[in-house]
């Protein structure tokens, strides 16, 4: 059976990619005039961080056309061998949203525990991991920034791995990847903004993320990108406040019997 792309995959697999750098560009915009929701000062994306803003939009976009072959080669297997998401599936909205939470709490587990091994392995961490976390500071769209390898560990493989198991349809694949996008560019963002549903809905947040990528988080906090159950189920959850700065925005400060 001879497999083709088709509207509905190129839409699956463009998708996502528009919405990370529109979603991001928005929030480049809004951290020019926002300085009192920053969790750091401007001026420290350039001077704290150990890769240049040029290497990261590099490095994300080579990121995403990898995405972009790996997606749409899932969806010509999966159709041609008759499995996983159908365009004939029910597209109501219980079984969109049934397929939604599957594959959350499905990338979620993975990505824990893939991102905590990360950390743990001294040599996974130097050769891999710590690529992303040249960016102490992090940025909207420095959220995918990754080795190759790492970004076909986590994204790739995580990500087909939750559309997979939860039976998507290219479609709604689409806007499961759009909304992945979305969450891990809010994460990476630096700004807690009062009107932010992300916040409001996930205690997961910009914060959350921002203290793992401090050099005292780096054993706590590894959940991403939704939840922090497995961060408080396994002892890896790092709990912190936000203090207002006199020359304005946040600064975050973990709890001291956790610091060390």
């Amino acid at each position: 059976m001879a497999f083709e792309i088709t509207n509905e995959m190129l839409v699956g697999s463009l998708m996502p990619v528009i919405v990370y750098w529109v979603y991001g560009g928005l929030y480049t915009i809004l951290g020019y005039s926002c300085n009192n929701y920053r969790l750091h000062p401007k001026e420290d994306e350039d001077e704290k961080n150990f890769a240049s803003k040029k290497t990261v939009i590099k490095g994300v976009l080579g990121q995403q056309f990898r995405q972009f072959n790996a997606t749409n080669l899932l969806y010509m297997i999966t159709r041609g061998n008759d499995a996983g998401a159908s365009s004939g599936q029910s597209t109501s909205f219980f079984v969109i949203a049934r397929q939604f939470i599957v594959a959350m709490f499905v990338f979620d587990t993975y990505q824990y525990f893939l991102h905590r091994y990360l950390h743990q392995n001294k040599f996974l961490y130097k050769h891999l991991h710590s690529k992303h976390h040249r960016l102490v500071v992090s940025y909207p769209f420095g959220a995918i920034y990754s080795h190759p390898i790492e970004g076909l560990l986590f994204d790739i493989i995580g990500g087909t791995m939750a559309i997979y198991i939860s039976g998507m349809s290219p479609l709604t694949s689409a806007f499961f990847s759009s909304f992945c996008n979305m969450k891990s560019v809010d994460d990476h963002c630096g700004l807690m903004l009062p009107w932010n549903p992300f916040h409001i809905f996930f205690t997961n947040n910009t914060a959350y993320h921002d203290l793992h990528h401090q050099l005292y988080g780096g054993k706590y906090n590894f959940s991403q990108p939704f939840f922090s159950i497995w961060d408080k189920i396994l002892g890896t959850y790092m709990p912190y406040s936000l203090e207002k700065r006199e020359e304005g925005g946040f600064k975050l400060r973990p709890l001291k019997e956790f610091k060390n």
